[in-house]
Formats: structure tokens, sequence, C-alpha cells
């Protein structure tokens, strides 16, 4: 997600309205999640056990909680399937 003029300010209070924290685990379906500052915005990438999964949680928390921290522009999607990914030794394996 490419979010256009929106600054870490916001992201960070759109993550506190979610009620997640730095380092904590992802709402129920979300495997992974980084964030970082661009010369015109922020960019997203998350990782969705599905695409409807992501799309709910969009709906329900990401596009609200965003409007709600003034980020006005609905953010640049991209979506791809993903081959492969690998988890950190401590993290938890979703069940299959």
């Amino acid at each position: 997600m490419d979010f256009k003029g929106a600054t870490l300010a916001q992201y960070d209070q759109v993550i506190q309205r979610m009620g997640l924290v730095r380092g904590g685990p992802m709402p129920s379906g979300g495997l992974s999640h980084w964030v970082t500052e661009t010369a015109d915005g922020l960019h997203i990438c998350d990782l969705w056990e599905s695409r409807e999964q992501f799309d709910k949680f969009a709906e329900e928390q990401i596009g609200p909680f965003s409007r709600e921290a003034g980020i006005e522009q609905p953010p640049e999607v991209s979506f791809f399937e993903v081959h492969n990914y690998l988890l950190s030794p401590s993290a938890e394996v979703p069940a299959a």
C-alpha cells in the first residue's frame, strides 16, 4: 500500500487505534507487516493468509482509522501471490 502524503505520525495514530503495538502480533489472518517512509508518503507491505481477510480488515479498520488520522486519500494497493515466506524461530506458525 502506498499512502501518498501520509506521515509516520499519522501511521502511529492508526496503529494505536487498531490496538496494535510495535513488534506485536498481527490481527487475525495477518502474517507480517512493515512500513517505511518514502519521498512522498508511506509504503506499507503486509502479508495475509488470504485476500478476503485483508479486504475485510481494510474495510473495517484501515480505511476508517486512516481517515480519522487525517489521511484523506485511499492508498494505492498492489497485490501479489506469495510462493513462500519464512518466519523467525520465535514466530508462531499459522495452522494449515
